[in-house]
């Protein structure tokens, strides 16, 4: 199993952005942004991301499980 990298904040809100998610109206506070992805089948996968470089481990970890997407799927988003 492929070991998650370091990436900051600002490089994971960009990919994450091309995935399909959009900034979360009225979410997401002073150090802290929140992203939102809407499902075919309409269901939401809200992610609140610290604004830290680099972002921690388990944070990155939770941040993936928030995601909807597989340990794998995000790896190929980021390019690893």
């Amino acid at each position: 199993m492929t070991r998650l990298p370091m990436i900051s904040a600002q490089k994971l809100i960009q990919k994450l952005l091309k995935a399909g998610f959009q900034d979360a109206p009225k979410r997401g506070k002073g150090s802290h942004r929140a992203l939102i992805r809407y499902d075919e089948n309409e269901s939401s996968h809200l992610v609140i991301i610290p604004l830290r470089d680099p972002i921690p481990k388990g944070t990155l970890l939770s941040i993936i499980k928030q995601s909807g997407l597989t340990r794998d799927e995000f790896l190929k988003l980021i390019g690893k």
